[in-house]
């Protein structure tokens, strides 16, 4: 399974460099997230929205997955923010020693900010009542490149789990096919709840599937999915979340004229999300409430225009009333998890 997860990234990796000056007609910010509609679109709009207030315009574009939204912000212009799952992150971390291509790719990446725990949904027949139960099933795994098409093939390959076929598709697509009996189940790796699966295609005779292996709960979070959170999950349900996390370039070094402007974007981004944090919790998507802006994945770094926008002193032009007190705690944090 390693060499097949690497030359998916390996495809994705042709042509990445490092990011291009952009031309006149493009907008001057963007967000890559997947997705119109779902938990990381929706993130990303909230983010968005926040720049529309103060002047600051940023253009969510839709992506298939973290592979995609990741080397959008190495290869696209202005492009600066993407939203990825630190499943790609801990495994370009892990091979980076064995291919240039990686380590390529990695370079001058940096984290922006940490985001919500995205919750493994395993949607499946009653009959299906434990991963084991997949074994030479075939499973709906999402677009190619998508977080599910990647974080679904790592868990078969932990728990040694061969399946007959790895579907891709829409999810509008997966559902149909498992309505239709072409499927066995289908996996999605987004913030609960996840629009999509409130299909009212889907009845009581399907089901979230448990995820309790215990090989599973020592490499992810463990979580539960309340009951009624979707209309036919009347129990809570415990699983696996994976980290999603927005990442941005290394754009602090003063090589160019659009490299400073990009760096300003990345300060003024982070200080107003950072420092509009209880608003975004009271307003914005359910998942703000469960976002820990301190859990940097180790081994990232934090870039220096974050840290330009995290510092007390820094100041966006929109923003005319704000005492930094977030700002300046979560540098603190952060200070103490790169000295780690």
């Amino acid at each position: 399974m390693k060499f097949a997860v690497l030359n998916v990234v390996a495809l994705s990796l042709i042509g990445a460099v490092a990011p291009q000056s952009a031309s006149a007609q493009e907008p001057d910010r963007q967000i890559m997230a997947a997705g119109v509609g779902s938990t990381q679109g929706l993130i990303a709009q909230d983010i968005a929205k926040l720049g529309d207030r103060c002047g600051l315009p940023l253009s969510v574009v839709s992506s298939k997955g973290a592979l995609e939204s990741f080397f959008g912000v190495r290869n696209r212009r202005n492009t600066q923010f993407g939203v990825v799952d630190s499943d790609l992150l801990n495994y370009l971390s892990a091979y980076k020693s064995e291919s240039s291509d990686v380590r390529d790719a990695v370079q001058g990446m940096r984290v922006m900010l940490p985001l919500y725990d995205a919750e493994v949904h395993v949607l499946a027949p009653d009959n299906i009542r434990t991963l084991q139960d997949l074994r030479g099933k075939r499973i709906g795994v999402g677009e190619k490149d998508s977080t599910a098409y990647l974080t679904s093939q790592l868990m078969f390959d932990i728990l040694r789990i061969p399946v007959a076929e790895r579907v891709t598709g829409t999810t509008d697509e997966m559902i149909e096919l498992l309505r239709q009996g072409e499927i066995d189940a289908l996996v999605r790796v987004a913030g609960a709840p996840l629009a999509a699966l409130t299909d009212p295609r889907i009845d009581d005779t399907y089901h979230l599937v448990p995820i309790t292996d215990e090989l599973l709960r020592a490499s992810y979070k463990q979580v539960t999915i309340p009951a009624n959170m979707y209309p036919y999950q009347r129990t809570a349900v415990q699983t696996v979340a994976v980290k999603t996390l927005l990442m941005t370039y290394e754009y602090g070094t003063n090589k160019n004229a659009y490299y400073n402007t990009a760096c300003k974007a990345v300060a003024d981004f982070t200080n107003l999300v950072v420092d509009n944090i209880d608003e975004l919790r009271r307003t914005g998507h359910p998942k703000w409430k469960d976002i820990d802006l301190t859990e940097v994945p180790k081994g990232w770094e934090v870039g220096m225009c974050v840290r330009k926008g995290l510092d007390p002193t820094y100041k966006v032009s929109c923003t005319n009333t704000s005492d930094n007190v977030g700002n300046n705690e979560y540098l603190n944090l952060l200070e103490q998890h790169m000295k780690r």
